[in-house]
């Protein structure tokens, strides 16, 4: 049974179940406890519902690898002698009950005053004056601080095409990190169609409630027509953050991984497997950067001019691969500095990675399984990072979008540009001292403070004055 739980993937509160279970002697629980530890379990909690000199019932908190190892779990502390499972209660589940968001007034209503300078008959005074006036609707509504989370269920996490209904708790996820992070109210806008011309007619409508746009899992290359058409039609920030939100983080780790391993971007090769949403942007912001040289690798191949691609590739094509360089990953990879992974599964071995360049970098950012193994990637690359929470360097959104929206709508910003995009990576890359930064320390954690804020002002500058807030960090220095 050991054996079995070292196979599948490691405990965590992803499936964490609690366990009522009653047993005959009280003695029992160091065994109920053990039988969770033997068999790849984490206990996290063991809590008394009810003591008797006969018998005990607790609450057993338990974290599992999937759902099939939380039965096992479960089968394993009724083999217990003298043990009963009363009730099994899966946690996650429950913290999506009745959902994860809900309105909370700003203003009291205790008195007659109160409701007439809220609602009727003074909110009238407020209506006319944004119709004599629509530009102050920002100040005298919910405008300036709300962002819509808009998607069409197309490209759900790992999920792919699962539809609005489904969607909706990754959605509303999202709002609860704007509001954690950032302090912005965001709202799930989960649209039932996958048509281009509804879902921007759609935004296009509802756009005067908001301050920003934040396209989400929406599939490629749709994403790409979808976020183009809504940034000419809208004044407000529109950000696709599977492709902006990644390639931002991403540059700023790789900024940071090169200080590690003594390089600069001018100087290296850079392979980017996948050429979907979060590939085109990764392209997009190194080449912005001043990038060496820079392959994207699909299951065409390498991608080149003059190949037959749908045209989103193509246009990548076009502006990557300046030496025409033809064949697969084994020839992208010879003698490459980086490689950075948003693709699938296990689609690196280790041949490829030992034929790239000394100080290597690898990004294996497939989630929860990435291109290749990070202990087998370590082998030979000086600095690995994943998507993964449970491995060093995690490469996760969240470090990004609510600092560049954060930014966006304090300055009042009608776009995100490409120069908002390197701004906002710079001071990312900055939260990391040179007394931090090591090869398994490259990315603040999400839950430093200084995140939001070093974003936020370098997004708000950049914003305004229209160039980065701040230079590229320069390579430390050799060890």
């Amino acid at each position: 049974m050991l054996a079995e739980a070292l196979e599948m993937a490691s405990p965590s509160a992803s499936y964490s179940i609690t366990m009522r279970v009653q047993l005959d002697d009280p003695k029992g629980v160091g065994q109920i406890a053990t039988a969770v530890g033997d068999s790849g379990g984490a206990v996290v909690a063991l809590d008394v519902v009810e003591s008797r000199h006969s018998s005990l019932v607790v609450d057993l908190t338990c974290n599992a690898g999937d759902g099939e190892h939380a039965d096992r779990l479960t089968k394993a502390v009724e083999a217990v002698p003298g043990a009963r499972v009363r009730a099994v209660s899966d946690r996650t589940l429950l913290l999506h009950l009745g959902g994860k968001l809900a309105v909370a007034s700003k203003v009291p209503l205790r008195t007659r005053d109160d409701l007439s300078m809220a609602y009727t008959p003074g909110v009238a005074r407020v209506c006319r004056a944004i119709a004599e006036r629509p530009e102050v609707a920002r100040n005298l509504t919910i405008k300036r601080n709300t962002v819509a989370v808009v998607t069409d269920g197309s490209a759900v996490l790992g999920l792919g095409n699962i539809g609005p209904a489904a969607a909706m708790p990754v959605m509303e996820g999202k709002a609860v990190l704007f509001k954690r992070f950032a302090d912005i109210d965001a709202w799930p806008v989960c649209l039932d169609t996958q048509d281009v011309d509804e879902i921007v007619r759609t935004v296009e409508l509802i756009a005067p409630t908001y301050g920003g746009i934040n396209l989400e899992d929406i599939a490629a290359p749709r994403c790409f027509e979808v976020e183009r058409r809504l940034r000419e039609k809208l004044d407000i920030p529109v950000f696709h953050d599977d492709q902006h939100g990644t390639a931002i983080a991403v540059l700023a780790a790789l900024t940071n991984a090169l200080r590690v391993v003594n390089k600069v971007f001018s100087d290296i090769r850079v392979v980017v497997l996948g050429a979907g949403a979060a590939g085109v942007a990764i392209c997009d912001i190194l080449l912005e950067e001043g990038v060496g040289e820079l392959l994207a690798v699909d299951k065409e191949g390498i991608l080149a001019r003059g190949m037959d691609l749908d045209p989103s590739k193509a246009a990548l094509a076009a502006r990557t691969n300046p030496l025409g360089h033809r064949g697969g990953l084994d020839e992208a990879l010879a003698g490459a500095d980086v490689l950075i992974g948003v693709s699938g599964p296990n689609l690196v071995v280790e041949d490829q990675l030992a034929s790239m360049a000394p100080g290597s970098v690898v990004f294996a950012l497939a989630n929860p399984d990435p291109e290749v193994d990070p202990a087998v990637a370590r082998r030979h690359a000086a600095v690995v990072a994943t998507g993964r929470s449970d491995e060093p360097n995690q490469i996760n959104n969240v470090l990004v979008f609510p600092g560049v929206f954060r930014g966006a709508l304090d300055a009042g910003a009608h776009k995100i540009t490409p120069a908002i995009e390197v701004a906002a990576a710079h001071a990312l890359a900055a939260v990391v001292s040179d007394e931090e930064l090591s090869p398994t320390y490259i990315v603040p954690s999400v839950f430093n403070n200084a995140v939001v804020p070093a974003v936020a002002g370098a997004v708000q500058s950049a914003a305004v004055s229209g160039r980065p807030a701040e230079p590229p960090l320069p390579p430390a220095p050799p060890a």
